[in-house]
């Protein structure tokens, strides 16, 4: 059995070496780079992000990022996310309570079925309230060089928030950092240790029972398949309209961006501030790199998100252009330190010390596709036609759910024996962490980031 893999983002690289792993004959068409899409950040180990999502969605993530989190664990900051409500929002923090108790009873049950899925500390730690008073006792607190417990985290947050702009509690929740560079790194390695042939290249149509055709080394090429996984992203639309197929989805281009602050602590939480999305009050995300390098989102159309930025279509929505351009040529310096400074000047309304944080000029970017017609979803995982897969995941944690049932439909088409269903075989490979510091500082710094973005915060 011949399987195409189209798109090399987290995803498809997943999917890649995972069936690679049951012994399928695997090539991945990519023509940027692995794991080159959108920034990440967190493992949303229970969507506290997402105030818009519902329960469902929430559980599924949390149950989702545990089994990514235990596959990539060498690209896991092992630091809390504290999520923090403006004063001036429209939402309770109080209404949050109901939700995280839910999420840490499921984490507890995830936990009794196994064990190894302890990935994110103890049970009675997935969340704790903070309220005002509390923070003013661990402002007068000197910061430890070392955390040693959930309180320690809590303390940088207060000496540098304006705590009256806040209403409280103010949570801290064990959602971990993603090293989007380690993530790269660590995809290099498995689909290298499972044979993956990569290519390099650029698919320019599928033709039916599958004939890729395909741009390698300025050559075109064609190779035949038995089974398509069409996992390219933003494009996908492309690939499913030289199919004939047709699938509602969303496209969407977003940015964040990189400052350096010299911040006079050993360690820092990831910190969200609340609020509206596409409006001046858009919600404010603070996440730490090593050496001092801080990623900001700042979910307004001046920062993050973009006018015309979000586009819809029954097959193949398209981006504008300009956002192509940006993709495919990268960004004029002048508005990625436009954008960048008004990131900085956005974060410092809550942290007013950081208005002293320099911009640099290379965001981290990319579009991603939504499927259906809700653009806030967050959990989704795949759709398949007659022997072909859309990979549909939004967020990254999603990829072995999506993989899951590729397998199961191979089976169901006699592709596969079903004693492969949920195999975790590849769970088995332990990656080392020196050689993914090595080639994650090396795709940093050849994707134009500094090198130490590519180290974890906390080894």
């Amino acid at each position: 059995m011949k399987v195409a893999v189209i798109g090399g983002g987290v995803a498809g690289s997943s999917v890649a070496f995972y069936l690679a792993s049951l012994g399928i004959d695997v090539t991945l068409f990519e023509k940027r780079g692995i794991v080159s899409g959108p920034p990440m950040c967190h493992l949303h180990a229970g969507g506290n992000l997402y105030r818009e999502i519902s329960d469902a969605q929430c559980i599924r993530l949390l149950k989702e990022s545990i089994e990514f989190a235990r596959l990539y664990k060498n690209a896991i900051d092992v630091r809390p996310t504290i999520i923090a409500t403006p004063i001036d929002d429209e939402e309770d923090p109080k209404n949050y309570l109901k939700r995280l108790e839910k999420l840490k009873n499921e984490y507890k049950k995830l936990v009794e079925i196994d064990p190894e899925n302890k990935i994110l500390g103890e049970v009675e730690d997935y969340y704790k309230a903070y309220y005002k008073e509390d923070l003013e006792k661990l402002k007068n607190k000197p910061a430890p060089k070392i955390p040693k417990n959930l309180d320690d985290w809590l303390i940088p947050f207060a000496k540098i928030t304006d705590l009256k702009k806040l209403k409280y509690p103010v949570f801290l929740v064990q959602e971990y950092g993603i090293n989007v560079f380690r993530v790269a790194a660590i995809a290099e390695i498995l689909l290298k240790r499972f044979n993956v042939n990569i290519k390099k290249a650029e698919v320019i149509e599928v033709k039916d029972k599958f004939e890729v055709i395909y741009k390698e080394n300025e050559e075109i090429k064609k190779e035949k398949f038995d089974y398509l996984i069409n996992a390219a992203g933003f494009e996908s639309g492309k690939i499913d309209k030289s199919l004939g197929f047709k699938r509602k989805r969303f496209v969407e281009f977003k940015a964040a961006y990189i400052t350096k602050w010299d911040y006079p602590f050993s360690y820092m939480p990831e910190i969200i501030f609340h609020g509206k999305r596409g409006t001046p009050k858009g919600m404010a995300q603070f996440t730490p790199y090593n050496g001092g390098y801080i990623q900001l989102h700042g979910m307004t159309k001046d920062i993050t998100l973009f006018e015309n930025g979000l586009t819809k279509d029954e097959v193949s929505p398209t981006l504008d252009e300009n956002f192509l351009e940006k993709i495919n040529k990268g960004w004029d310096k002048e508005e990625a330190i436009k954008r960048t400074k008004r990131a900085i000047s956005h974060m410092s309304k809550f942290i007013p010390s950081f208005k002293n944080a320099i911009a640099t000029s290379t965001p981290l970017f990319g579009a991603q596709q939504i499927p259906g017609e809700d653009p806030d979803l967050r959990a989704a995982e795949v759709s398949l036609e007659e022997d072909y897969a859309r990979c549909e995941i939004v967020k990254a944690s999603s990829i072995f759910a999506m993989a899951d049932e590729i397998v199961k439909d191979m089976i169901n088409k006699g592709y596969l024996n079903k004693e492969v269903y949920k195999s975790r075989d590849y769970l088995k490979f332990k990656t080392n962490k020196e050689e993914v510091d090595k080639l994650a500082c090396e795709i940093a710094k050849k994707r134009g980031y500094p090198k130490e973005m590519g180290l974890l915060m906390y080894p």
